[in-house]
């Protein structure tokens, strides 16, 4: 075999190997500083064994408040609200309570496009620096889902998981 056509070759097999990764869903900017605002992209690469997704339900880990989502045009847009298991603080104001789920619903993305939801939430000091805080999803598609809600063990990472949750690693507050 010549050098091009095997050198060729031992790509398009890494690529193979490396494309379960591209299908789970991800965020767009995968590292945040602490004590920051923070844009979170979700991005959808494909429906549910062929079947296109109509909802997206997306759990807000503790410590990420002042959750605003971006509606979508053609999707219904929820949040639900909930106690916090502590108190924060958010621009001098004591904040207890806020969004901790987020839904984009009715709309309908078919399985041979991608789409983006968006929301902006602020990442508070109690969160540790060198973590990685995950936001698990169900992406729902008609009658079947996709749960992306693994979180990884500790020693593990999301590679070890077929569904894993997007993760965001933590950086120091700038």
């Amino acid at each position: 075999m010549p050098k091009t056509l095997f050198g060729a070759a031992i790509l398009a097999g890494a690529m193979t190997l490396s494309l379960p990764a591209f299908a789970h869903i991800t965020l767009e900017t995968q590292q945040a500083a602490v004590g920051s605002t923070y844009k979170a992209v979700l991005r959808v690469p494909h429906g549910c064994d062929g079947a296109a997704t109509t909802a997206i339900k997306v759990q807000i880990p503790e410590g990420v408040i002042a959750v605003k989502p971006m509606p979508k045009a053609g999707w219904t847009l929820t949040t639900t609200k909930g106690k916090y298991a502590r108190g924060y603080s958010y621009y001098g104001e004591a904040v207890s309570e806020g969004v901790t789920e987020l839904s984009w619903a009715g709309g309908t993305l078919p399985d041979e496009f991608y789409d983006e939801f968006v929301f902006r939430a602020f990442l508070t000091d109690s969160l540790e620096a060198g973590k990685k805080l995950y936001f698990p999803v169900v992406q729902q598609c008609g009658d079947k889902a996709e749960r992306w809600i693994d979180i990884p063990a500790d020693g593990k990472d999301a590679d070890d998981y077929e569904t894993p949750a997007p993760g965001l690693k933590l950086t120091p507050k700038n």
